[in-house]
């Protein structure tokens, strides 16, 4: 049976954006419901800045645990999803500042799991930026396996995660991922709603709460569903993103840099 890393793995290796404004610049046409989610003005990044990716499975996509993991801009170390593409697109882009980019991600993770390593998987990093991708097993996993936690002790936790990573890294530019689903009848299907919209809301609450980035993922995809061929086409099983759904991350990703 292919486990969740397989899955990963191989749609990254077989084988785009909307055409959407720069969301923290130019504002989109529901900016009315998006403004007090999303922070004005781009991220300029600046020489040997760090940047610091952190999440559950669809930012780990298969990425190298073994000696050179925590190597910066390692090819292995960042794995095959879209954190990668973004990691390459920054790389090539600012070439002459010597960026730092790691992959902390790990499959399955849920925010108290995130909370349980965040000294040494994070703090430790001392990331100038920081973007973290988390909430889709906090729900899918009370479904699949059993896991107590509730849309309450999501926001809870995750509020008390942030708060303690701006207390430890105050000039830290966090960029907080909407997560998000797809409705192909395969792992996420129509008892996934309205429920999980719910932890899709804390996320861009916490956003405005703590005045930093929001990238609006499910919107991203919902939008990509009407250019077809299909939801599977963007992602397979509903929750990891094929190889254009990693494509369309990245992309809307970086639109929040100058």
């Amino acid at each position: 049976m292919n486990t969740r890393r397989d899955f990963i793995r191989n749609a990254a290796l077989c084988g785009a954006i909307l055409g959407l404004p720069p969301l923290s610049v130019a504002a989109p046409k529901n900016a009315s419901k998006q403004k007090d989610a999303e922070v004005a003005g781009k991220i300029e990044l600046k020489k040997n800045d760090i940047i610091l990716f952190q999440g559950d499975s669809i930012t780990d996509a298969g990425r190298s645990k073994g000696n050179n993991a925590n190597r910066a801009n390692d090819r292995g170390a960042l794995g095959n999803g879209y954190a990668a593409l973004a990691a390459a697109a920054l790389l090539n882009k600012y070439a002459a500042l010597d960026l730092k980019i790691f992959n902390r991600g790990l499959s399955g993770h849920k925010v108290p799991d995130l909370a349980n390593r965040w000294e040494k998987d994070t703090i430790v990093v001392k990331p100038n930026v920081l973007s973290i991708l988390v909430g889709v097993n906090d729900y899918w996993h009370i479904k699949s396996q059993g896991y107590k936690g509730t849309l309450e002790s999501y926001e809870k936790d995750f509020r008390a995660l942030l708060k303690r990573t701006v207390a430890a890294l105050p000039k830290t530019k966090i960029i907080l991922c909407e997560p998000f689903a797809v409705n192909t009848g395969k792992i996420v299907n129509d008892s996934w709603f309205p429920e999980f919209d719910g932890y899709r809301a804390v996320v861009r609450k916490l956003a405005g709460e703590f005045k930093v980035a929001f990238v609006p993922f499910q919107s991203v995809f919902d939008e990509a569903e009407k250019r077809g061929p299909n939801k599977a086409y963007w992602s397979g099983d509903g929750v990891h993103p094929s190889f254009p759904g990693t494509d369309l991350m990245a992309k809307v990703w970086l639109e929040f840099f100058k």
